[in-house]
């Protein structure tokens, strides 16, 4: 004769680690929104990188500083009020 009903009740499966995907954690961030530059900031911001062409900036300097000034200018600071802060 066997002993089954002697036996305990099995355990419930243990519950995923917390965080994982699975239990509804948020997604992971997006990116933040672009906001994209108007037709006179870019022509604005190309008469200046031409400026500092003609001053003696090399290529890595002029790209790095482009970029600079393109996040800012986003922002909506004046080339200007761009340049002084990166210039600091």
């Amino acid at each position: 004769m066997s002993s089954y009903s002697n036996q305990p009740a099995p355990e419930p499966a243990p519950a995923p680690a917390e965080g994982t995907p699975s239990e509804g954690t948020p997604p992971a961030k997006k990116k933040r929104e672009g906001v994209k530059m108007t037709d006179k900031q870019k022509t604005d911001l190309t008469k200046h990188m031409d400026k500092q062409k003609k001053a003696g900036m090399t290529g890595s300097e002029m790209k790095s500083h482009r970029m600079k000034m393109m996040g800012r200018m986003r922002k909506g600071e004046s080339i200007g009020k761009a340049h002084k802060a990166i210039s600091k």
